[in-house]
């Protein structure tokens, strides 16, 4: 306990090292949320009703690895602003944290709307009824996942992108790189999930060359 009088001791706080891997755990589990929701999801609009029930426990795994998917992306951005540093610029940077935050709301209101729709379909509902209401939660969900949210996540690469290009913190060929899958994110419209991996992958590669090039300067101090 502190004497009265006596200033407290205050520490500044530091990144973890551990909070380089965040951008490797939220790929990891965004894409096998994707890939277990593609593999379930009929492709066919008109499909019956006989998924929800069969695949409904790989669609229930799937939609548990969401929230921390976007914990670990949280993690991913304060790495990214920990890197930026006294080099982040206002605008740029609230583009940037803007659209991040945007992108992880629409997907757990993607998630949200699929987990209701599943819980629809398990109740004793005319056939009829049960299948209008998995038809129109599966569009509501793919829409705002792969239209809006992705978008979002497009705008999230190209303001990082124009921070890494003008700032040199990042070699040009990473920023080259943002730029082209942001404009891919932004001018394709699909509602195919496989898309969604897109965004998994770059941050990937983002982390792994982080965790690398920190690792690197470790090696030299030592």
């Amino acid at each position: 306990m502190a004497r009265p009088g006596r200033p407290t001791e205050l520490r500044s706080l530091t990144t973890p090292r551990a909070a380089a891997v965040a951008g490797i755990v939220f790929s990891a589990l965004f894409s096998a949320s994707i890939a277990l929701l593609r593999t379930a999801l009929p492709q066919a609009a008109r499909a019956g009703t006989t998924w929800a029930h069969a695949d409904g426990g790989r669609i229930g795994v799937a939609l548990g690895l969401i929230p921390f998917a976007g914990i670990a992306f949280l993690w991913f951005i304060g790495v990214i602003r920990d890197l930026l540093g006294q080099y982040e610029d206002r605008f740029f940077s609230t583009v940037f944290f803007g659209s991040g935050v945007l992108f992880l709301a629409m997907v757990f209101v993607a998630s949200g709307v699929a987990a209701a729709t599943l819980a629809s379909a398990r109740l004793a509902l005319p056939a009829r009824t049960e299948e209008e209401i998995l038809y129109f939660g599966r569009i509501i969900m793919l829409q705002t996942a792969n239209i809006y949210a992705l978008r979002m996540a497009g705008v999230f690469m190209i303001s990082l992108g124009t921070i890494w290009w003008r700032t040199g913190l990042m070699p040009r060929w990473l920023a080259t790189l943002s730029f082209l899958v942001a404009l891919t994110l932004l001018v394709v419209i699909s509602l195919n999930l496989w898309l969604a991996l897109a965004f998994p992958s770059w941050t990937l590669i983002v982390s792994i060359f982080i965790l690398t090039r920190s690792r690197r300067g470790l090696a030299r101090v030592a």
